[in-house]
């Protein structure tokens, strides 16, 4: 299973056909709370909107948990000075390491330096869960 940023899925509706391409490569797919929280926001209309809700139905959603928001919590108060890590993309990581999965995600310098964190390069074969 790879956790999808919400960037991935933006670029699959700005039909950018190499992100497409990849992800159709990818056996399981998931999207966490954030990510769908951001998808909603910035849809434009009612039928944005309901283009993107149609989406996420068919994807395994990783909820955010209590421990999952604690570790967030930490990873904003250890990297908010020094890399400016935001507490939307803290979630993010903090779900990925949670549940043992990689990261898919086009800002690797957003994530990069979070221990334990790991990020899928969609030209290697990802690792088994």
């Amino acid at each position: 299973m790879i956790l999808l940023d919400t960037n991935i899925l933006i670029e699959i509706y700005r039909d950018n056909v190499t992100i497409a391409t990849a992800v159709d490569y990818i056996q399981e797919v998931a999207v966490c709370d954030v990510v769908r929280a951001e998808l909603f926001y910035g849809a434009r209309n009612k039928r944005e909107l309901l283009e993107i809700t149609t989406d996420l139905e068919g994807l395994t959603v990783l909820s955010i948990l209590p421990q999952i928001s604690e570790m967030a919590v930490n990873l904003v108060k250890n990297y908010c000075l020094s890399h400016k890590l935001e507490f939307a993309d803290a979630l993010i990581a903090a779900t990925a390491i949670f549940h043992n999965v990689e990261l898919f995600t086009l800002n690797r310098k957003d994530f990069v330096f979070i221990p334990n964190l790991k990020l899928y390069e969609p030209n290697k074969t990802p690792t088994p869960n």
